[in-house]
């Protein structure tokens, strides 16, 4: 069983505004990505009894859902949101070719760090593809807000990785 050792330092819980998405295989974060959606798994409930039991029920568990998962950023020049979601369903690629069956899945990695920007938390999202595209949102010229694309990514599990440990945090050193 892995070793962790605990920062004694650390009293608070991290943040949710500090956080990567990758592409696994890449080192580089998807650009501009500003919201990721909960990660949640529902796993069903059978229940049963033997006919000599009394009235109430056993229940064991059944079938494991995981919720999709919405990665939301800004619109910028970046096309990889575009291109991924055409991979499921494009446009006038002609008969037979509408969807790329070879690689329309991805993994992706969500990485959660703390304040100092070190990697904290990981979590590794396998089997991913894209459900739903917006690529742009409704444009109207009084307001004053960036306008956001999103994907919704259908998967089929997630989980933690514990190789990631918690970082030595800085501290700062009394001149």
């Amino acid at each position: 069983m892995a070793q962790f050792t605990v920062n004694a330092q650390r009293f608070d819980p991290y943040k949710n505004f500090k956080f990567q998405v990758f592409w696994v295989g890449s080192t580089t974060p998807v650009a501009g990505v500003s919201k990721v959606s909960m990660l949640k798994k529902t796993t069903e409930v059978v229940k049963h009894r033997d006919g000599g039991d009394p009235s109430s029920s056993r229940k064991s568990p059944g079938r494991t859902e995981f919720e999709a998962i919405t990665l939301e950023r800004g619109v910028t020049h970046d096309v990889d949101f575009e291109q991924w979601a055409n991979k499921i369903w494009n446009f006038g690629s002609g008969l037979g070719a509408e969807v790329s069956l070879k690689d329309f899945r991805k993994e992706i990695r969500i990485v959660l760090l703390n304040e100092a920007g070190q990697v904290a938390i990981a979590y590794n999202v396998y089997r991913c593809w894209v459900s739903e595209f917006q690529s742009l949102p409704d444009l109207d010229a009084n307001a004053n807000a960036v306008a956001i694309q999103h994907i919704k990514l259908e998967n089929e599990g997630w989980e933690r990785d514990y190789s990631v440990t918690e970082p030595s945090e800085p501290s700062f050193t009394e001149p």
